[in-house]
């Protein structure tokens, strides 16, 4: 009972205030942002080379029959079987597009305070204007304030917390929106190409009833940034996710044999990397990345991230032909994986490793 109390006055303290408002206060940061175990290295990740660097993936050649469909094919597959990500380009949203999709999400948070906080999330919700969910005893908040929106199905948009100001902004992200619903089909249907499966497989395991979530997030610069992150390592619950990245600042990295590598800035390329729920459906072909965001000690960042789900009353599993003897089930069933995963993110533990079925060699 303690316990909760304390973790209530805690939120109220912490949720009483956005990062940005904290950033402008720096001599007193809140512990619950502290990471003890920093140092340079949240700073210092590995930058990879251009030959053994995170793929770069022209979707414009994936859905052109010729030769170098079947190269770029290749390239989608190893990229997500090894980095569990890819650079997007050529995916048909033009660079003047992209830049007001920026512009209009970093117009609202540079709103004032009683604007934004028209648009708050509830206490015990996820949709709308917020920082870090408290959820769990002496967690480690994130440096960032976000938005976070159900953009999909349309019926569901719960619009109290969607912003009205700037003016452009609804308007910009049911365009976004729209865009990043065909780049999803795209983006599946090549996936399952990639391994011989039928165009729509993936499509399918998902169901019609899959959901789509937009999130805003905004890093204030901080004077600490060897003991913050703006995210703490975690791997996406999602079937894939879609990130637009910031035009200037990097921050994002990725885990691959332990080491943490930058992602560099493409201009008008689109991140996009595998969540638990293809992990669980490509039985452990594409890896979910681990991955987590760095904060700058001077400069703002801002990046839109687009998760697809898939339908939560469906049974995710592995797809039956890639079950085989050389490929036993790695994973068990899951529903409504989404619906346990913000727990287990906040206490920095995966909830696919809780669907994994261990084998015993004979």
């Amino acid at each position: 009972m303690a316990e909760s109390q304390s973790l209530a006055s805690e939120e109220v303290q912490i949720l009483g205030k956005t990062v940005q408002e904290l950033a402008l206060n720096p001599e007193n940061l809140p512990k619950s942002f502290i990471h003890e175990q920093g140092g340079a290295g949240f700073r210092d990740a590995l930058l990879p080379s251009e030959s053994e660097g995170i793929p770069v993936v022209d979707l414009h050649l994936l859905t052109s029959p010729s030769t170098a469909q079947q190269q770029e094919l290749a390239k989608l597959h190893y990229a997500l079987s090894t980095w569990g990500c890819f650079q997007a380009i050529n995916h048909g949203m033009p660079s003047s597009f992209l830049d007001k999709v920026r512009e209009v999400s970093k117009q609202f948070f540079e709103l004032p305070k009683e604007e934004k906080q028209k648009y708050a999330r509830e206490p015990n919700g996820l949709e709308g204007y917020g920082n870090d969910q408290i959820l769990v005893q002496n967690q480690r908040l994130d440096w960032t304030d976000r938005v976070y929106l159900k953009v999909q199905p349309e019926d569901q948009r719960n619009f109290k917390v969607w912003p009205q100001k700037p003016y452009e902004f609804r308007s910009t992200i049911f365009e976004y929106t729209k865009k990043l619903k065909l780049l999803t089909e795209v983006t599946l249907k090549t996936m399952a190409n990639s391994l011989n499966l039928e165009e729509d497989c993936f499509l399918k395991e998902c169901g019609e009833k899959y959901k789509m979530f937009l999130r805003l997030n905004y890093y204030p610069p901080c004077p600490m940034p060897d003991h913050v992150l703006g995210l703490k390592p975690h791997a996406d619950g999602s079937s894939i996710t879609f990130v637009l990245q910031d035009k200037e600042v990097e921050g994002l990295q990725m885990l691959k044999d332990d080491h943490w590598f930058k992602v560099p800035i493409i201009p008008d390329a689109i991140v996009i990397n595998v969540g638990d729920q293809m992990e669980i459906m490509s039985n452990g072909i594409f890896r979910s990345p681990v991955h987590r965001v760095v904060i700058n000690a001077e400069k703002e960042r801002l990046t839109l991230a687009m998760f697809h789900v898939p339908d939560s009353e469906k049974e995710i599993k592995p797809v039956e032909k890639l079950v085989n003897e050389s490929g036993p089930e790695l994973y068990r069933p899951v529903k409504d994986y989404s619906g346990i995963y913000f727990h287990y993110y906040q206490q920095g533990r995966r909830p696919i490793e809780a669907s994994k079925i261990e084998l015993h060699m004979k």
